[in-house]
């Protein structure tokens, strides 16, 4: 089973929330047994519009992805993020090795 990816452009416009936000959801990935692979480092904007912070956390599997995205602890991370950013998310699953 291919394991899947949450990809994130973010924007952060107002850094107290994101932060509650940032904490919340790090509790979640924890929940998952997700594994941030990057999460804001140095980047190149190579083409269409970017954000200066880019997200990648591997899941075990697709299920796996969208029920932290769908689960309470998530959920009640991202009412901090409302208003706090611009948010792109993706959850993409993986290829087959």
């Amino acid at each position: 089973m291919p394991k899947a990816y949450w990809i994130a452009h973010v924007t952060v416009t107002d850094p107290e929330p994101y932060a509650l936000y940032a904490a919340g959801a790090t509790e979640a990935f924890r929940k998952f047994n997700a594994r941030v692979l990057a999460r804001g480092g140095k980047c190149e904007q190579l083409e269409g519009d970017g954000h200066p912070r880019n997200v990648v956390i591997e899941f075990d599997t697709l299920d796996a992805a969208l029920s932290c995205y769908n689960s309470p602890e998530y959920q009640a991370a991202k009412n901090h993020r409302l208003g706090a950013g611009i948010a792109n998310i993706v959850i993409v699953e993986g290829a087959e090795t």
